[in-house]
């Protein structure tokens, strides 16, 4: 295939544009920032941020490349199908309970990132232990996201993977670097306008394409291939309630969704961001259904694609733009390699900006330079974004083993974050042996699960755990029980611990967290009590 010479004009456009919204924010937040704190301007946005921008930046943060990619590849997947795409409820119901349980607490005691509380209930060094899934997430998904974005310029231009790695990672690099939150902010308004408008102008051309059967007739009836609405087998149940959870619960303790809600200017602001971007989320998914649906209702040998099929060849991740480039003109198929590019580029700045934002703020400003200057601290902001940035755009040449890894840290924080960032703002009389002993034992057992992705077999097999192809296979939702494990397993230690320094069952020398002494300020134990049914006493708890 010869060089696409129209498509990597329209993308050097895209990108030139991109960048130079970046670098206009980065002045507007220097303008905006006399008399404001730097480091606040560059993580929140000096909590400036408009319900508008905040809007697009914190949809656009959701709605990235894997999100619209994905989409599409699972509804044309012959084995899964729109059943089983469950990102985009996940996702708006997620930012959904996010408003409603999670930002008032967040946003009314003006943290800065996720991490706050969790330092501020279970201490520095417990918090700078919670700080490794996260840091792992955002640097895979940055990785990955880069990654997904080389494959697809590779097939459509024609060009090296490798360097549409190299020049996105510089763009979203030195834009972010620049401006901070103000500059993702901005590039997501522009990014997340080209993802809708490129992709809705696609559309009609690839559902009138000759070479595609009518996507009504083909969502219940058999004809290139089967039905892409899909359907639930009845053993895969447990397993699609555990992803779906997985979705809902799992995307909250993230610093890139809580960035945005924290730079709102109020509470009532930060709630309407999260409710709205939901439903943002959800409906940036209906061009991709739409795409995935074409693709499975499409006779590949009538395009010049020919055959064998995408799954056949082993391509079905690139769906998407297969179906900008084979079923649309070439004039049109430009427009939707933006989208893409857009898509990618709206998260991995998010990510970048996340990654650095918890780094500065929670362990160098908190722990190793605890009297560091407001601009020490912002250069330590940018020094670490630009060594994430370039280790992940390292790591995007592995992009299998990427995508793998960055799936496993998900869980992760799902599994160890969620619970321990519950107990945190719900639950304060929990403490730091709680929260040792949670995150040893989610992350035993999740580990112990075994992920057959990384060829790492389990050594607890659930209940369903079947053997396919020489690979086990876990039925059971054992992500969401490993999370429901360690909230229990937070609540109850820290109410042990407390019963046994406080009774004196055990020496108060012993007690390395300090969680009976301190500070000195005395609260009733009636709060977890009430959790776990026993009698009340009083406890001093330690707020280091």
């Amino acid at each position: 295939m010869a060089l696409n010479i129209p498509g990597l004009v329209s993308l050097s456009v895209f990108f030139t544009l991109t960048l130079a919204t970046g670098i206009w924010a980065s002045w507007k937040s220097k303008k905006d920032q006399q008399n404001r704190n730097p480091t606040e301007m560059a993580i929140v946005g000096g909590r400036n941020i408009s319900v508008f921008i905040g809007l697009f930046t914190a949809t656009a943060t959701w709605v990235g490349g894997a999100y619209i990619n994905g989409t599409a590849e699972i509804v044309y997947l012959p084995s899964k199908g729109l059943l089983w795409v469950q990102a985009p409820v996940g996702f708006a119901l997620s930012l959904v309970i996010g408003g409603f349980f999670f930002v008032n607490p967040m946003r009314s005691k003006n943290y800065v990132t996720v991490m706050d509380p969790l330092q501020e209930t279970y201490g520095n060094m417990m918090g700078s232990l919670l700080f490794i899934p996260p840091l792992l997430g955002e640097v895979f998904w940055f990785a990955a996201i880069l990654a997904s974005l080389g494959a697809t310029m590779r097939v459509i231009l024609d060009i090296g993977g490798s360097l549409a790695i190299i020049v996105s990672a510089c763009t979203v690099i030195l834009y972010t670097l620049l401006g901070g939150l103000y500059s993702v902010a901005y590039t997501d308004v522009i990014q997340l306008v080209f993802i809708t408008l490129s992709l809705w102008v696609c559309i009609p051309f690839a559902l009138v394409n000759s070479a595609t059967e009518s996507i009504y007739y083909t969502a219940i009836h058999q004809s290139y291939q089967d039905p892409w609405i899909g359907k639930i087998e009845k053993q895969y149940v447990g397993r699609w309630l555990d992803d779906f959870f997985y979705l809902v619960l799992g995307s909250i303790p993230w610093q890139t969704y809580f960035q945005r809600v924290l730079s709102a200017a109020s509470p009532g602001q930060a709630r309407l961001i999260s409710y709205l971007s939901g439903l943002g989320c959800f409906s940036m998914a209906i061009p991709s259904v739409l795409i995935g649906a074409v693709a499975a209702s499409t006779d590949w040998n009538q395009t010049s694609y020919g055959l064998p099929s995408p799954l056949e060849r082993g391509e079905s991740a690139m769906i998407l733009p297969l179906v900008l480039h084979y079923l649309c003109p070439a004039y049109i198929s430009i427009a939707g390699l933006g989208a893409i590019a857009a898509a990618a580029m709206s998260s991995a700045d998010s990510a970048l900006l996340s990654a650095g934002s918890m780094f500065a703020h929670n362990i160098y400003r908190k722990i190793l330079r605890k009297k560091a200057t407001e601009t020490e601290v912002l250069w330590a902001m940018r020094t670490s974004m630009l060594v994430f940035g370039a280790g992940a755009a390292g790591l995007a040449f592995y992009s299998s083993s990427v995508y793998d890894l960055w799936f496993l840290s998900g869980e992760l924080v799902y599994a160890l974050l969620f619970p321990q960032l519950c107990c945190a703002l719900f639950a304060p009389s929990t403490n730091t042996y709680g929260s040792a002993a949670g995150f040893l034992v989610g992350l035993v057992l999740r580990l112990l699960a075994g992920e057959p992705a990384l060829s790492i077999s389990p050594v607890i097999c659930y209940s369903a755990c079947s053997l396919v192809n020489g690979t086990y296979s876990q039925l059971f939702p054992f992500k969401t029980f490993t999370m429901l494990l360690t909230l229990g397993t937070i609540i109850a230690v820290s109410y042990l611990a407390a019963v046994l320094f406080q009774r004196n069952l055990l020496p108060r020398r012993w007690d390395v967290c300090n969680i009976t002494g301190g500070t000195g300020t005395l609260i009733p134990l009636q709060q977890m009590e009430k959790q776990m049914g026993s009698p009340t006493v009083a406890l001093e708890e330690n707020r280091d």
